[in-house]
Parts: C-alpha cells; structure tokens; sequence
C-alpha cells in the first residue's frame, strides 16, 4: 500500500514535470534573428533608412495577461507540498494555504517570464517617411545615424544592419 507521502511526492514531480513542458510550448520570439518556418524562404521587401532614435522596452508575450497556468501550477505544486505538513484538520489547512500562496507565486513567475527586454528603433527611411519597429533586444546594437535596413514580410517588420 502506498503512503500519503509517497503519493504526494508523486503528484508533486507530475505537476512539476507538466508545468515545465506547458512553459517550453509558450515561446514566442520577436526578435530580428529569429524567423518561424513560415517566415523562411520568403521574398521580403527592403527599405533603406538612417535611426533616429532607440529606446529600450520590455515586450510582454502574454499581453500582461497571465494565462492561469503559472497560477493552476504553482496551486497544485503549493497544495500537494502544504499537505504533507501536519496532519488530519492541519494537513488541510496547510493545503489550502500552501495552494493559495503557490498560485500567488505561480502567476507572478508566469509573468516574469512572458517578459523580455526590447528595443524600439525610430527609422527615417530614404524617401522621408519616419517608421517605428519594436523588436526583441540581442547583441545586434542600434544607435542615432546608423545606417540599416528595414526588412519586411507579411505585417513583419525587422530592423538589422
């Protein structure tokens, strides 16, 4: 016959492990280097211009709207740790309380990591226009006066060198 305990332990790896997995699927980049399959071998128009001006952002992936994952997850993992403290009327209570400050802390690493750091490039293009490109911060640096190239395809927009 199994324990408590080593049923516990069991739905806490389970919920870990599921937890994980969910998060390595929400991966949405928008970075000028990365380009989905459907991206890829595309013809994309380009257009010269100089930057006027960078200024850093922080790019939510989720809108800043949590998708309850972070929270459900960190509910279960919180409830199945908090009920193996104490026991009979206690083991409930710390339940409930080990799942109210789990999804507490669920959410919050949720939306931590639905956020990264962006830039927002100001281009004054070859014919005058002014056009403004956020995209996802990466070694590639951008400065007032440089030279660059807007690349575009599809309503996606990629300032590079």
């Amino acid at each position: 016959m199994k324990t408590s305990a080593h049923i516990a332990h069991v739905a806490l790896a389970t919920a870990l492990v599921s937890t994980l997995a969910i998060t390595g699927c929400a991966y949405n980049s928008s970075s000028a280097d990365v380009y989905s399959a459907n991206q890829a071998q595309r013809e994309q128009m380009v257009r010269m211009g100089v930057v006027e001006s960078v200024r850093a952002v922080t790019i939510s992936s989720n809108n800043g709207q949590p998708s309850g994952i972070g929270a459900v997850g960190g509910g279960a993992l919180g409830a199945v740790a908090g009920s193996t403290i104490g026991g009979g009327k206690g083991s409930i209570i710390t339940a409930i309380v080990g799942g109210l400050a789990g999804a507490v802390a669920g959410n919050a690493v949720e939306n931590g990591v639905a956020k990264r750091s962006g830039v927002e490039i100001t281009v004054r293009l070859d014919n005058g226009d002014l056009r403004a490109i956020t995209q996802s911060a990466t070694g590639e640096v951008f400065r007032a006066g440089d030279r660059v190239r807007l690349l575009s395809s599809g309503g996606v927009t990629r300032v590079t060198h």
